[in-house]
């Protein structure tokens, strides 16, 4: 068993979320199954489930990241890297029916904008990994699109039965040269004179949006804090 209380907890509640959900029943459980004292479980997890589920979804980021870290990607396109890191993350979930009940969860309106933080955040993490130096409004438009390729990939993840998820791994790469169209008919859109001011419209004003100084990590325009 880990020494580390946040992952013994983590790991007894993964044993009732397939029959409890991310609830108070599992976290109860969890602090009963752990041995962690109850006291020290509330200290680390104030909301109970819901900041356990967060728990669990961050540990996927950093895994992903760790194994990302020991992977060689010299010489890889950004497309490659791109689903490379969408792939590893999803594997790094483990326990699809731990991420099925947390995706309802984190649907349900009280917690749907916490839920989208999280996914910003892995987008986030994702194009860290793999070394994003963007600074201006491409910042911005790249997370919501990996966001966005994110999310229905693991929503096609969670109903596939394939071998070894190969159908998933098709559609995440169909997804990534959608986006990769996308993005090479705006490149082609900025060379227009009439057009390409208003192409670039929208990631000038993203651009503005960033607090002084910059950072590693921004806001999302108009959601959710930690």
């Amino acid at each position: 068993m880990t020494d580390d209380p946040t992952d013994a907890l983590l790991d007894a509640a993964l044993m009732h979320v397939p029959f409890d959900g991310w609830s108070e029943t599992t976290f109860r459980a969890a602090i009963a199954d752990s041995g962690i004292d109850a006291t020290v479980a509330r200290g680390l997890f104030p909301r109970g489930a819901i900041d356990l589920a967060r728990a669990y979804h961050r540990r996927g980021d950093r895994i992903m990241q760790d194994r990302l870290a020991a992977t060689d990607m010299a010489g890889m396109r950004f497309r490659d890297k791109v689903v490379l890191a969408v792939r590893t993350r999803i594997e790094a979930s483990e326990n699809r029916e731990a991420v099925r009940r947390g995706s309802t969860f984190f649907s349900l309106p009280p917690y749907a904008a916490e839920g989208a933080r999280m996914i910003w955040d892995t987008a986030d993490a994702i194009l860290l990994a793999i070394g994003d130096t963007s600074e201006d409004g491409t910042w911005y438009t790249k997370r919501l699109s990996l966001s966005g390729v994110y999310s229905a990939t693991v929503l096609y993840w969670l109903g596939d039965d394939s071998v070894g998820h190969h159908e998933t791994w098709g559609f995440l790469d169909r997804r990534i040269e959608d986006v990769m169209r996308f993005e090479k008919a705006k490149a082609t859109a900025r060379k227009t004179p009439l057009v390409g001011p208003l192409v670039a419209l929208p990631e000038t004003l993203l651009s503005r949006l960033r607090r002084p100084g910059g950072g590693r990590r921004h806001d999302i325009p108009g959601g959710a804090r930690d």
